[in-house]
């Protein structure tokens, strides 16, 4: 990211913050105790980020505070943020991650055990902190299944037909997240559809919705909410790209840590259309699982392989039970890990006969974490 801060500026606060611990040469420990997250955010960080960890007075500081500056007390901006996130920033320094290189690596004068305690000892900053989800439960997001975390974000989604009738469907979802547990929703799709030699394209059914976290706890590693939506009429028919009835649909999404960084999700709900002669009522169950990989000790950029089982079935008498798998990847694209991607394969597992697999990707770009074009060195 850039900033106005110099050569001389940035010597100058690396001295500050390095100072503190360069006085650990020669003293006993009981001269100098870093034993607690407070007493090394005191010795370390304090410059810096000040005593309340709002930020030390423009008047002591020796550089230009960077938009990316935290303010630790302000639960909205770093609540979302996963304790993997802040150790690797912390251990390797802003350039880590591709943030202002006016934040110093410390992985020399901190143990990894020193590092976690000043994570613990920010998050009590957060006075509201149990009223908000924690970061380390925004699971990587699948391609279909819902997630519980609520998010700021927007995606771009694609679907194309791999075999029988050519199509492509396209999406622009857009998430703002809402005080400590809400987040708002909305999604205009574009499709491309194929009849005889001709292809049609229009917009299909805008989609709102919204998402609310009922239950998150950090410790046992879940997290629980419930959705609303509602999608409207607005693609075309005659085109394909339109369902043709206004639809709700209700449903809760789950979420569960597993050792190793692997991770379980779980979505469910019921698409109930206003005018079931156009479409039937349908209950779905979406199931990702996957696992996390990082280098470096878990501070490197994280790849999540995952797969996702898919059920569907129309609420009608005599109605098929339809399973899907879709094997996937969610790659890291930016330095920041801000900006990421996903690819996988949706494929029919019964009734495959009018059912084509087909190729998925979204790209998603995280714009709490700073723009497209920043974090990328």
């Amino acid at each position: 990211m850039h900033s106005n801060f110099g050569s001389a500026g940035a010597a100058a606060i690396v001295l500050l913050l390095a100072f503190p611990f360069a006085g650990l040469v020669g003293q006993t420990q009981s001269k100098l105790k870093l034993d607690t997250g407070k007493e090394i955010f005191e010795a370390g960080c304090v410059p810096c980020h000040g005593a309340d960890g709002r930020g030390q007075a423009p008047s002591l500081q020796a550089f230009t505070r960077p938009s990316t500056f935290p303010d630790f007390t302000d639960c909205y901006g770093t609540t979302p943020e996963a304790d993997w996130q802040w150790r690797a920033v912390i251990s390797n320094g802003g350039p880590g991650r591709g943030f202002s290189q006016i934040m110093p690596s410390f992985k020399d004068e901190l143990t990894p055990e020193q590092i976690n305690k000043v994570i613990g000892y920010l998050r009590t900053l957060c006075a509201d902190d149990a009223k908000w989800p924690r970061g380390d439960l925004n699971f990587p997001r699948a391609l279909i299944t819902e997630k519980a975390f609520p998010e700021d974000e927007t995606v771009v989604t694609a679907t194309v037909n791999a075999h029988g009738a050519p199509g492509v469907e396209s999406a622009v979802v857009y998430e703002k997240r809402i005080g400590s547990r809400g987040q708002l929703e909305a999604m205009v799709p574009y499709n491309y559809t194929h009849e005889g030699s001709a292809w049609q394209s229009g917009f299909g059914d805008v989609l709102i919705g919204y998402k609310h976290n009922m239950y998150s706890n950090i410790k046992t590693g879940t997290i629980f909410s419930l959705l609303g939506e509602v999608t409207a009429p607005t693609g075309d028919t005659t085109k394909g790209t339109g369902g043709g009835s206004t639809v709700f649909e209700t449903s809760a999404a789950f979420g569960q840590m597993l050792p190793a960084d692997g991770f379980v999700q779980l979505h469910t709900g019921f698409e109930l259309p206003a005018h079931t002669e156009v479409l039937p009522r349908a209950y779905y169950l979406r199931t990702a699982i996957g696992k996390t990989f990082a280098p470096d000790h878990g501070l490197g950029r994280r790849w999540s392989p995952m797969v996702e089982f898919v059920y569907d079935r129309d609420l009608v008498t005599g109605a098929d039970n339809n399973w899907n798998i879709v094997p996937e990847i969610q790659i890291p694209v930016s330095k920041r890990l801000h900006i990421l991607g996903n690819i996988g394969y949706y494929i029919p597992v019964n009734h495959t006969a009018d059912r084509p697999k087909q190729l998925m990707f979204y790209l998603l770009w995280d714009f709490a974490d700073g723009k497209v074009t920043e974090g990328w060195k």
